[in-house]
Protein backbone atom coordinates (compact mmCIF):
# COMPACT_ATOMS: atom_id res chain seq x y z
CA UNK A 1 0.00 0.00 0.00
CA UNK A 2 1.60 3.10 -1.14
CA UNK A 3 -0.06 5.42 2.01
CA UNK A 4 -0.61 4.12 5.42
CA UNK A 5 -1.66 5.24 8.57
CA UNK A 6 0.16 5.87 11.51
CA UNK A 7 -0.44 6.25 15.07
CA UNK A 8 2.18 8.96 15.07
CA UNK A 9 0.08 12.12 17.05
CA UNK A 10 1.05 15.47 18.14
CA UNK A 11 -0.57 17.41 20.68
CA UNK A 12 -1.78 20.57 19.43
CA UNK A 13 0.34 22.81 21.31
CA UNK A 14 3.41 21.45 18.86
CA UNK A 15 1.37 20.66 16.11
CA UNK A 16 0.80 25.17 16.03
CA UNK A 17 4.75 25.40 16.67
CA UNK A 18 5.21 23.52 14.22
CA UNK A 19 2.63 25.10 11.76
CA UNK A 20 3.74 28.43 12.48
CA UNK A 21 7.54 27.54 11.54
CA UNK A 22 6.48 26.31 8.46
CA UNK A 23 3.86 29.31 7.64
CA UNK A 24 7.34 31.40 8.57
CA UNK A 25 9.54 29.37 5.84
CA UNK A 26 8.17 31.49 3.14
CA UNK A 27 6.26 35.06 2.09
CA UNK A 28 4.93 33.71 -0.52
CA UNK A 29 2.24 31.46 -0.69
CA UNK A 30 0.01 29.29 -3.65
CA UNK A 31 -3.45 29.85 -3.76
CA UNK A 32 -5.96 27.92 -5.22
CA UNK A 33 -9.57 28.37 -5.96
CA UNK A 34 -12.22 26.97 -7.97
CA UNK A 35 -14.50 28.85 -10.79
CA UNK A 36 -17.91 28.68 -10.90
CA UNK A 37 -17.85 26.30 -13.74
CA UNK A 38 -15.68 23.93 -11.65
CA UNK A 39 -11.96 24.72 -12.92
CA UNK A 40 -9.26 24.78 -10.84
CA UNK A 41 -7.15 28.11 -10.92
CA UNK A 42 -3.47 28.90 -9.15
CA UNK A 43 -2.57 32.42 -8.07
CA UNK A 44 0.87 33.15 -6.09
CA UNK A 45 1.11 35.86 -4.12
CA UNK A 46 2.83 37.91 -0.74
CA UNK A 47 0.64 36.44 2.21
CA UNK A 48 0.69 37.15 5.93
CA UNK A 49 -1.48 34.79 9.09
CA UNK A 50 -2.95 35.44 12.43
CA UNK A 51 -2.64 33.85 15.67
CA UNK A 52 -5.84 31.50 14.29
CA UNK A 53 -4.05 30.52 11.66
CA UNK A 54 -6.31 32.55 9.03
CA UNK A 55 -4.05 33.86 5.93
CA UNK A 56 -4.56 37.07 4.57
CA UNK A 57 -3.47 38.36 1.27
CA UNK A 58 -3.77 41.91 -0.99
CA UNK A 59 -5.09 41.36 -4.73
CA UNK A 60 -7.09 42.80 -7.36
CA UNK A 61 -10.49 42.25 -7.05
CA UNK A 62 -10.88 41.63 -10.95
CA UNK A 63 -8.06 39.00 -10.81
CA UNK A 64 -9.37 35.37 -11.79
CA UNK A 65 -8.44 33.75 -8.04
CA UNK A 66 -10.95 36.72 -6.76
CA UNK A 67 -13.54 36.55 -8.95
CA UNK A 68 -13.39 32.86 -7.90
CA UNK A 69 -13.45 33.40 -4.22
CA UNK A 70 -16.53 35.54 -4.82
CA UNK A 71 -18.32 33.32 -6.34
CA UNK A 72 -17.48 30.23 -3.87
CA UNK A 73 -14.99 30.82 -1.45
CA UNK A 74 -13.92 27.26 -1.29
CA UNK A 75 -9.97 27.48 -1.25
CA UNK A 76 -6.59 26.41 -0.10
CA UNK A 77 -3.38 27.84 0.31
CA UNK A 78 0.73 26.05 0.06
CA UNK A 79 3.21 27.37 0.97
CA UNK A 80 7.05 25.93 0.72
CA UNK A 81 10.43 27.39 0.62
CA UNK A 82 10.96 26.99 -3.26
CA UNK A 83 14.75 26.21 -2.70
CA UNK A 84 14.20 22.80 -1.37
CA UNK A 85 16.85 20.14 -2.95
CA UNK A 86 15.46 16.58 -4.29
CA UNK A 87 16.66 14.11 -2.20
CA UNK A 88 16.93 16.23 1.25
CA UNK A 89 14.25 16.55 3.88
CA UNK A 90 11.59 19.00 2.49
CA UNK A 91 9.13 20.62 4.46
CA UNK A 92 5.63 22.26 3.79
CA UNK A 93 2.09 23.29 5.54
CA UNK A 94 -1.53 23.19 2.94
CA UNK A 95 -3.88 25.36 4.40
CA UNK A 96 -7.60 24.33 3.60
CA UNK A 97 -10.74 26.52 4.39
CA UNK A 98 -13.22 29.07 2.77
CA UNK A 99 -12.35 32.70 1.54
CA UNK A 100 -13.39 36.39 1.31
CA UNK A 101 -12.81 39.51 0.71
CA UNK A 102 -12.70 41.39 3.50
CA UNK A 103 -14.21 44.80 4.43
CA UNK A 104 -14.10 47.21 7.40
CA UNK A 105 -12.48 46.15 10.93
CA UNK A 106 -11.64 42.51 9.14
CA UNK A 107 -9.93 44.43 6.42
CA UNK A 108 -7.96 46.14 9.15
CA UNK A 109 -7.00 43.42 10.99
CA UNK A 110 -5.47 42.09 8.12
CA UNK A 111 -3.86 45.41 6.79
CA UNK A 112 -1.94 45.23 10.40
CA UNK A 113 -0.76 41.66 10.24
CA UNK A 114 -0.08 42.18 6.54
CA UNK A 115 2.23 45.23 7.47
CA UNK A 116 3.94 43.63 10.56
CA UNK A 117 5.14 40.96 7.99
CA UNK A 118 6.08 43.38 5.48
CA UNK A 119 8.13 46.18 6.27
CA UNK A 120 7.99 47.96 3.28
CA UNK A 121 4.46 48.02 2.91
CA UNK A 122 2.43 50.73 1.64
CA UNK A 123 -0.69 51.77 2.53
CA UNK A 124 -2.02 53.25 -0.60
CA UNK A 125 -3.97 50.09 -1.70
CA UNK A 126 -7.09 52.01 -3.62
CA UNK A 127 -6.79 49.24 -6.74
CA UNK A 128 -6.45 46.33 -4.04
CA UNK A 129 -8.45 44.64 -1.46
CA UNK A 130 -7.14 42.39 1.62
CA UNK A 131 -8.56 38.68 1.46
CA UNK A 132 -8.80 36.22 4.12
CA UNK A 133 -8.58 32.02 4.00
CA UNK A 134 -10.83 31.24 7.01
CA UNK A 135 -8.86 27.44 7.62
CA UNK A 136 -11.09 24.42 8.42
CA UNK A 137 -7.54 22.17 8.16
CA UNK A 138 -4.11 22.16 8.00
CA UNK A 139 -1.57 19.18 6.23
CA UNK A 140 1.62 19.49 7.26
CA UNK A 141 5.05 17.91 6.39
CA UNK A 142 8.60 18.21 7.65
CA UNK A 143 10.33 15.65 7.30
CA UNK A 144 12.73 16.49 9.87
CA UNK A 145 10.22 16.86 12.71
CA UNK A 146 7.83 13.92 11.54
CA UNK A 147 9.85 11.51 9.03
CA UNK A 148 10.18 11.08 5.76
CA UNK A 149 7.29 10.77 3.29
CA UNK A 150 5.33 11.54 6.39
CA UNK A 151 2.05 14.31 6.54
CA UNK A 152 0.06 15.17 9.41
CA UNK A 153 -3.71 16.50 8.99
CA UNK A 154 -5.20 18.42 11.60
CA UNK A 155 -8.44 20.30 11.71
CA UNK A 156 -9.18 23.57 13.18
CA UNK A 157 -10.77 23.83 16.55
CA UNK A 158 -11.74 26.70 19.02
CA UNK A 159 -8.46 26.12 20.94
CA UNK A 160 -6.29 25.44 17.88
CA UNK A 161 -5.65 22.85 15.15
CA UNK A 162 -6.03 19.17 16.58
CA UNK A 163 -4.88 16.17 15.50
CA UNK A 164 -6.80 14.63 12.89
CA UNK A 165 -4.43 11.37 10.97
CA UNK A 166 -1.01 11.16 10.07
CA UNK A 167 -0.12 9.07 6.82
CA UNK A 168 3.29 7.95 5.48
CA UNK A 169 4.26 7.46 1.78
CA UNK A 170 5.59 4.37 1.42
CA UNK A 171 6.79 4.14 -2.32
CA UNK A 172 5.64 0.05 -2.11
Amino acid sequence: MPVERVAKRLPSSRIAALARRLLDASTLCAIATVSPGGRAHVNTAYFAYTAGFDIVWLSAPEARHSRNVRAGGSAAVAVFRSTQTWGNPDRGIQVFGTARELAGRAALDAERAYAARFRAYDCDTTAYRFYRLRPRALKLFDERVLGGGTFLTARLGARGPVWERTERYTGE
